[in-house]
């Protein structure tokens, strides 16, 4: 399953979409936040699950991993042994559903990435599951760099890129463009 080619970065809206959590670990706890802080349905399946996988709207399924556990899940956390991934990433390649086996890249079709969020803001760093642990170096790096006001950058922007589909200016001149009107806003607080 796994490949050299590279990934193809992409994120998912999960509202209201069951996906399929394997394993009831302290590794399957950490994935359990943000999956339903993105609004998943989500079903953990384990035949022992940690206390912070019970949670309202979790359903758990105290037992081992069956193939159509992933009947009509969108998506998959595989967070188990290395066997039981692999046996996920079978069930879910059959179902042509994609899967991400935490540290364990041979069992993953997707990468969870290193990611920070500030408002409406999401930067994900991915390795291609083979350096974890950079990933989450470089995420704190970028995460220093970004402008505790970004919210108001996102604002401008949306307004910018309204104005600027009305008015049909082309693509390539929208991000100069922006860069002037962000500088124009640090000019005028100095001013």
């Amino acid at each position: 399953m796994t490949s050299n080619a590279p990934v193809f970065p992409i994120f998912l809206r999960l509202a209201g979409r069951a996906v399929v959590l394997v394993g009831g670990g302290r590794v399957a706890a950490t994935k359990i936040e943000g999956l339903l802080r993105g609004g998943a349905k989500v079903t953990v399946v384990a035949p022992e699950i940690r206390s912070e996988l019970e949670r309202e709207g979790v359903t758990l399924v105290r037992r081992e991993f069956e193939a159509s556990d992933l009947d009509g899940a969108w998506f998959a956390v595989a967070a188990g042994t290395h066997a039981v991934n692999r046996q996920v990433a079978e069930a879910a390649e059959e179902r042509r559903i994609f899967v991400n086996a935490v540290d364990d890249p041979p069992s993953a079709s997707a990468y969870a990435g290193g990611v920070f969020r500030r408002g409406n803001l999401t930067v994900a760093i991915s390795t291609n599951g083979d350096a974890p642990a950079l990933a989450g170096l470089l995420r704190e790096g970028l995460e220093a760099l970004v402008p505790e006001e970004i919210e108001t950058w996102l604002e401008l922007s949306r307004g910018q890129a309204r104005l600027w589909r009305e008015s049909g200016v082309p693509m390539e001149e929208r991000r100069p463009l922006l860069l002037a009107a962000i500088n124009r806003l640090y000019a005028e607080r100095a001013g």
